[in-house]
């Protein structure tokens, strides 16, 4: 049996409350370079995403998990996505939403906790991210849980007017 609590976090499924979160999240345009959206969401359009979000990894192909504290704060989310069953990996996503809650462990207590769902739970063999160059505190984040460097995707990513380096973390369960 798979325990998705840590010393300070917790993960869990969403739920139709975790809209407003939610809707704070995917509308944050600071946040739009790392996860790539050009548009805001609407509430009727992640009212419909919170409805499916029940359905299984396998048939989806991802999952978002909501980071909460042990009194039910929601810090942030942390997400499986790219899920290929097939090849045994996925990419995994996270954000820690209030910047006062970030740089206390939280992200590393919610990302060992998923690292140890997709090995054990899911019988992944690999799980990767995608970092833009310069985000110091997400590249310390992944590779103090082991995640190792393995490359860099030039002029990937176009924000403010210029192109940014993309780097590439990988953990293979060995």
């Amino acid at each position: 049996m798979v325990n998705l609590k840590g010393d300070l976090v917790f993960l869990r499924a969403l739920e139709p409350e975790d809209i407003i979160h939610v809707y704070n999240t995917e509308n944050d345009t600071s946040i739009w370079e790392v996860s790539h959206t050009q548009t805001p969401y609407s509430h009727y359009v992640l009212k419909q995403y919170l409805d499916e979000s029940h359905k299984d990894i396998f048939e989806v192909k991802q999952l978002r998990l909501v980071i909460s504290s042990f009194n039910n704060e929601v810090l942030g989310f942390i997400d499986l996505f790219d899920f290929d069953p097939q090849h045994r990996r996925a990419g995994v996503g996270l954000i820690i939403n209030n910047s006062e809650n970030r740089a206390k462990g939280y992200g590393k207590d919610a990302l060992q906790i998923l690292i140890n769902y997709c090995f054990s739970v899911l019988n992944l063999h690999q799980i990767y991210c995608n970092i833009t160059e310069g985000n110091e505190a997400s590249i310390r984040l992944f590779k103090s849980c082991n995640f190792e460097y393995i490359g860099c995707k030039k002029d990937w990513i176009f924000a403010s007017g210029h192109f940014k380096n993309e780097q590439m973390f990988q953990l293979i369960n060995s």
